[in-house]
This record gives structure tokens, C-alpha cells and sequence, in this order.
């Protein structure tokens, strides 16, 4: 899978987890770029922060609702961002799409093959058929949401069904939805703002990928996510926290700041090993 092959390569050659979340708001954008036209500043602001953090990022995740909401120029923008990243990092539509089977099918050809991202996000509500078109790509990473990293997450996720909550039932079923062995097209997004459950979870499902957001702004604990994670395949997603770390002409430069800040913290945070019988540690 080219999915795996990106990420297994570029978390041992950047010793990094870091996902980079383009949640690019035009009033966080700094004032001096506005007067470039909206798509061009989404796109010029967007190309300063991937050029001063693609050796420090795995993966850059493109939150599609702040690129829609604009229209064709925040479609020319997405594109164009596209093209910014380099092809060693993975591009993450942040998308959550999940609708009945053909219209799934239309959404994973739009994003899988039109676009070429190599994830994708993915609402699981409406069942196995609007989720399966997304399942078809084994060479791409479908993260179906799980336990997110919102407030709201209470509502409904954590509904007893049976004698577990509704996450739980989600991930227990959308496993036996694929084909591909080992369900390596399938991941999660479960927020950092849960690392209890987190732990739980990886012992459950200890070799499949998780999307994890909720670091930064949203209050999640960082080194609390990386013991929970227990070095298991994930990808811990920060974004206003250093996109938006300065509205500076330099606004670039803080940002990598702020993206080495939060790499060097996973690598100094020790993980307990999984087997019992050794008593070293090994760091993200």
C-alpha cells in the first residue's frame, strides 16, 4: 500500500508522528497576504507553511470545509495545495463524507482518484454500503470516525449498544468490512482528548492506523496521547497550534517552530513496552 510505504518511511526518516491539519481560515491568515485574491492567499499561505515543515511532517490533512466554503476559488486553492505537498508526504482529505453506495463510490473516485489523496475521512452512520466504495482502494487509507475529539463526541458515541458503546460497536464492525488482510485499508480517528479510552483501544486494536486530532488547541494532552498510542501506528494531527502560531511576515518560520516543538515532545516521551518480560523503553 502506497499509504503504508509513506508512513512507515517517513516516520523513521523524520522520527516524527506529526500530521499538519490545513484548517486554513482566510480571518487567521496574516493581513499582508490578503491582498493576493482569496485563492491565491489560501494557496500562498498554505505553500510557506508546507515548505518550512514537510521535513518534520508525515502528513498534511486538508480540512475540506474551509476550502468549500469559498467556493471555485476554494477549490482552486485545494488543488493547488495539492501540488505544494510533497510526494513523500500523505495528503489527508479531511472530508468526512459516508452517503448511500453510489453516491460513496462518486465521493472515493473524486478524492482517491481525481485528487489522488492517499486518505481519506469518512462518517459511518449510514452503514456497511456507504462505506465500502471507500474500502475498494487497498492502496489508500480510509479513517472511518470512531471516538472524535470534539464535545459533542458524548452525544451519541458513547450510547450503550448491547454491552458496549456505540465507538466500540463501529470499529468492531467496520472491521469485517474489508478484504484487504489484515484490514490495512482501514484506520480511525479517535481524539486525543481521550486517552483513557485511547489505551483501551490500542490493546484492542494494537496494528491499525488511528488518526488523532484534538493536540493544541483543542486541549489534548500530548504526552498522555503518545503512552496511550503505545507506539502503535498513528498519526497524532495538530493544526491552529502551528498554522496560526503568528500573524507575522515570518508567520512561516514560527510555524516550524511550533512543529518542532511538538515532534521533539513525542520523541522525548518514553513508551511502556508492550510485553511484560523486558523492562526497556522506546521513544516515538
Amino acid at each position: 500500500m502506497r499509504f503504508w510505504q509513506k508512513y512507515h518511511r517517513g516516520r523513521s526518516q523524520k522520527r516524527s508522528i506529526l500530521c499538519v491539519g490545513l484548517d486554513t481560515a482566510i480571518e487567521q491568515i496574516p493581513p499582508h497576504l490578503h491582498s493576493l485574491g482569496l485563492s491565491q492567499c489560501l494557496t500562498e499561505f498554505n505553500r510557506r507553511i508546507i515548505a518550512s515543515t514537510h521535513d518534520l511532517a508525515v502528513a498534511y490533512k486538508i480540512n475540506l470545509a474551509f476550502y468549500e466554503q469559498y467556493g471555485l476559488d476554494g477549490w482552486i486553492a485545494f488543488e493547488h495545495t495539492l501540488s505544494a505537498i510533497p510526494p513523500e508526504c500523505i495528503v489527508i482529505a479531511d472530508a468526512k463524507r459516508g452517503d448511500i453506495g453510489n453516491t460513496s463510490k462518486a465521493y472515493a473516485k473524486a478524492f482517491f482518484e481525481k485528487y489522488d489523496c492517499d486518505a481519506l475521512t469518512v462518517a459511518p452512520y449510514m452503514g456497511q454500503d456507504s462505506v465500502a466504495p471507500f474500502l475498494e482502494y487497498d492502496d489508500k487509507m480510509t479513517f472511518v470516525l470512531a471516538l472524535t475529539s470534539n464535545a459533542g463526541s458524548h452525544d451519541f458515541q458513547r450510547m450503550e449498544v448491547g454491552n458496549k458503546h456505540l465507538y466500540q460497536a463501529v470499529m468492531q464492525s467496520t472491521m469485517a468490512w474489508t478484504s484487504v488482510e489484515g484490514a490495512k485499508n482501514l484506520g480511525f480517528v479517535v481524539g486525543a482528548t481521550h486517552p483513557q479510552e485511547l489505551a483501551e483501544l490500542r490493546t484492542k486494536y494494537p496494528e491499525s492506523m488511528f488518526l488523532i486530532p484534538g493536540i493544541g488547541t483543542q486541549g489534548g494532552d500530548l504526552p498522555a496521547t503518545v503512552q496511550a498510542n503505545a507506539g502503535a501506528p498513528a498519526l497524532i494531527n495538530v493544526s491552529r497550534a502551528i498554522i496560526f502560531a503568528s500573524k507575522d511576515r515570518n508567520f512561516d518560520q514560527t510555524a516550524r517552530l511550533a512543529a518542532l516543538s511538538f515532534v521533539e515532545k513525542f520523541r522525548n516521551v518514553h513508551i511502556a513496552p508492550r510485553s511484560v518480560s523486558t523492562t526497556s523503553t522506546t521513544s516515538v
